[in-house]
């Protein structure tokens, strides 16, 4: 594990355009569950299957069992960045890293201070009125009573996240997939690589090096300059941003 640790500090070292495509398992550290892992949310026991829970159209048709699910396992506000987060921050500091492409929406990234960040499935601090647009911040879902409505129209507040059955934000799609295909280095981390359209964006690099960093394999595992299959806590702190 050294020497790959070694390989990735020089890798880093040597770039000039980075960036970073992150999913569950890069918060994991910061106490956040991920989806498919056997403590994840997936294999939680619930009256639906989780899948089925955040999809749009249950969202739809039992918006009160929906915020019972995303009020307890989804909404985590006192969640604080861990070194992974930070490290991308120090490196967009310095100029190397020019975006991070997430899959996750606790808002992390940007609390660690990381400006360029494509958010392709939403966020939890961002929460919307279906009837007017009126914006709500997240402590506002979390205060309310089973459903939260707007307070000036009555209507249902949805989270600005992308469920299962809605597509993606096609601006944010593409300043992620202009990103990845300007990078010289694309660092790949907990993720799984199996959620379309996201996973899909990898293929559009076309750079020197391909790093995957995850606890369990992925489809584009042959494809990877470095692969380290290890916690996140065994690498980042012993790299350097510089």
């Amino acid at each position: 594990m050294t020497d790959k640790i070694e390989q990735l500090q020089k890798i880093i070292d040597t770039s000039e355009r980075i960036v970073f495509f992150t999913g569950a398992g890069v918060s994991t550290d910061s106490g956040i569950p991920d989806f498919r892992s056997q403590d994840g949310l997936y294999n939680l026991q619930y009256r639906y299957p989780p899948e089925q829970i955040i999809s749009h159209s249950f969202f739809v048709h039992d918006p009160k069992e929906f915020y019972r699910f995303y009020k307890d396992k989804m909404l985590v506000l006192d969640a604080q960045p861990n070194r992974t987060h930070t490290f991308m921050a120090d490196l967009e500091k310095i100029g190397k890293c020019i975006g991070v492409v997430t899959q996750n929406i606790d808002g992390l990234h940007q609390k660690a201070g990381s400006k360029k960040v494509y958010e392709l499935h939403g966020s939890i601090l961002r929460n919307y009125c279906t009837g007017c647009g009126k914006f709500f911040d997240a402590e506002y879902i979390r205060d309310a009573d089973d459903i939260p409505f707007c307070d000036s129209c009555g209507g249902m507040i949805k989270p600005d996240v992308v469920l299962y059955e809605e597509g993606l934000d096609q601006s944010v799609m593409y300043g992620a997939l202009n990103a990845i295909t300007s990078a010289d280095t694309l660092i790949v981390l907990g993720t799984s690589l199996v959620v379309y359209p996201a996973a899909g964006m990898v293929r559009y690099f076309k750079g020197n090096k391909l790093v995957l960093i995850n606890r369990s394999a992925t489809p584009y595992d042959d494809y990877a300059d470095l692969l380290i299959q290890d916690s996140f806590s065994n690498v980042f702190p012993k790299l350097i941003a510089r």
